[in-house]
């Protein structure tokens, strides 16, 4: 058995998702673990540098997680030969510009989403890549967690018949500042620096719906701006100049109806911060980020509406859940997995790539303009 090192550049993992699931929850715990096994037995060390702007949040950050390598010089970092792979987890404004030249340099890429903030710009860099010979791969994270595994194993088994419909919720109140600590950086809220919940979480339900359901093919969405002032990390009230709502309609391949509701302006009374309910002529499931339930069709209740008396059924107790059947890792460890054995050459292959990515600033870009136009908006095959 040998170990087998590859360098990754890790750029703005000073960032919240960047540290906690990124960095603590993936790349340092595959090194805590002793390296990605592949089939042969050897063994993939991932080496990181961490990139950012500042050198003491840097240093911190690496000796708390046993890193060896900071830097605050990226044009540096793209230079050394020695480190082949480059991971963005920065602001979305400018991640198409550095994984240009990421691709200049010659590396490969694996970075957050949105790829981009203009669908435009998200299909040349897919393009590029695909000309280069790069490999090349996006985070689709909520692919990975324990709740939607089990309903895709659900959905596989035909537990479900033929899928009607989908109705998504997700969201939670994030606080303005001025009560208590908001608990979103104020750039989510500021369309100056990429903010936005259409442009930010449209992205994630492309891939979502297009992964389990069928393919996204039009969009009606209406945003909002509910809150329009809150408070900055500085103290200081600010304008909230995009939206902090969206109510979004999806039609999908096949017939399928999807709506979901996305929302930093919610109170949350339901199972989990996000959960999606599929409703099929079999069954129907109900999944949250870690549980799965089911419904068969000769277990559903059957209401009869009176107003009068308080309801006699218990609603809730109609669900059988779906068990535990494997152990769920996280999520973003698991594709990062996925993508080193890629990388390392033991699969052809990695289908969550720039051009996946490229598909959800789409359906984002989409949404923007269903909302402006106040009109459903056809999605187009896209085209490297």
């Amino acid at each position: 058995m040998a170990e087998r090192r590859i360098g990754i550049i890790m750029n703005g993992v000073t960032g919240r998702m960047g540290t906690n699931q990124h960095l603590v929850r993936s790349i340092a715990a595959i090194r805590a673990d002793g390296g990605v096994r592949l089939a042969n037995g050897d063994r993939l060390m991932p080496d990181p540098i961490l990139v950012g702007r500042s050198r003491d949040k840097l240093e911190a950050l690496a000796r708390t997680h046993n890193v060896a390598r900071v830097s605050t010089d990226l044009d540096a970092c793209l230079a050394d030969p020695n480190d082949e792979l480059f991971f963005d987890a920065a602001t979305t404004q400018r991640r198409a510009g550095l994984i240009r030249q990421a691709i200049a340099a010659g590396k490969h890429i694996y970075v957050e989403k949105p790829t981009a903030d203009r669908l435009e710009d998200a299909l040349d860099v897919a393009a590029r890549a695909k000309a280069a010979g790069i490999k090349h791969g996006v985070v689709q994270d909520k692919l990975f967690l324990p709740g939607l595994r089990k309903l895709k194993l659900v959905i596989d088994s035909g537990f479900l018949g033929r899928i009607c419909s989908v109705k998504g919720e997700f969201g939670y109140w994030v606080f303005e500042g001025d009560l208590q600590p908001a608990q979103r950086p104020s750039w989510n809220y500021k369309a100056a620096e990429g903010g936005g919940i259409i442009l930010d979480m449209l992205c994630h339900w492309r891939y979502v719906l297009d992964n389990l359901f069928g393919e996204v093919e039009a969009v009606s969405c209406l945003g909002a701006t509910h809150i329009p002032e809150r408070i900055g990390e500085d103290g200081k009230p600010y304008q909230a100049d995009v939206d902090d709502a969206a109510y979004a309609t999806f039609q999908l391949k096949g017939g399928v109806v999807a709506h979901i509701n996305s929302s930093w302006v919610t109170r949350v009374r339901r199972d989990d911060l996000a959960t999606f309910q599929v409703d099929g002529t079999h069954g129907s499931a109900i999944a949250g980020l870690q549980k799965c339930w089911t419904q068969s069709r000769v277990n559903t209740p059957k209401p009869v509406w009176n107003p009068d008396i308080p309801q006699p059924i218990d609603f809730f107790a109609g669900w059988q859940e779906v068990p535990n059947s494997q152990d769920y890792p996280n999520g973003f460890r698991v594709q990062w997995e996925m993508f080193l054995r890629y990388l390392a050459g033991e699969t052809s292959s990695f289908p969550w790539d720039l051009m996946a990515g490229a598909k959800g600033v789409q359906l984002a870009e989409a949404g923007l303009r269903s909302w402006r136009e106040r009109r459903w908006i056809d999605l187009e095959k896209l085209e490297a």
